[in-house]
């Protein structure tokens, strides 16, 4: 069966196309890469935002116009609601769930996130740390670690399942013990509300 899947172009949001198709391998499946507004507008503040659709609308847009069979999200960035005509189809397991502050040195003196939540895992352990606003992939937030860099800092605090799955698991980091989302880790397939083929395929298997 040959399903068209849109899925954000990023590097992390490849790797985790490849983890749908290795885990449904009977599908031939079709990427079709897209540049939602979350990856285009870097300057956006994630702290103001919750469960919005900042990094699924143009995806889901195409999913409802019916150009693609169905969409790959993280599933933290699903909104809340979802858009009316759409469901979760299906939620993997997941892999690791919690946060890594990757580091420069050992004591981080000033931390790059853009969530509260991660700002308080991290001032739990450095009371002293000052924090800044972190936008961008995964190679753009550790670039921020590289000496001279412009707005170097001291550490960038990342999902540990996007470190797995970009096979960075090499780097200097501290994995705080708890979760603080309980979708981080996993990813979600969505598909029309009125797909009842896919959705009995996918639940099926």
């Amino acid at each position: 069966m040959h399903i068209a899947a849109g899925a954000r172009s990023s590097p992390l949001s490849r790797a985790q196309f490849r983890e749908i198709e290795a885990l449904f391998p009977q599908f031939q499946w079709e990427p079709v890469w897209m540049k939602t507004t979350g990856d285009l507008d870097k300057t956006t503040s994630l702290r103001s935002l919750d469960r919005t659709d900042f990094f699924t609308k143009e995806l889901d847009a195409m999913l409802l116009q019916g150009v693609i069979r169905v969409a790959i999200h993280s599933a933290k960035d699903l909104p809340e609601p979802m858009p009316e005509g759409l469901v979760v189809a299906f939620l993997t397991e997941g892999i690791d769930p919690r946060d890594s502050l990757v580091l420069r040195d050992s004591v981080p003196s000033v931390v790059a996130t853009s969530s509260e939540r991660r700002e308080a895992l991290v001032h739990a352990v450095w009371p002293e740390c000052r924090f800044v606003d972190l936008r961008g992939t995964i190679e753009e937030r550790l670039s921020l670690l590289e000496p001279g860099h412009p707005q170097g800092v001291d550490g960038v605090v990342v999902a540990e399942a996007a470190l797995i799955r970009l096979g960075l698991t090499d780097l200097k980091r501290h994995v705080f013990p708890e979760a603080i989302s309980s979708l981080q880790g996993k990813l979600a397939i969505v598909a029309r509300e009125r797909d009842v083929e896919i959705r009995r395929l996918l639940k099926a298997l």
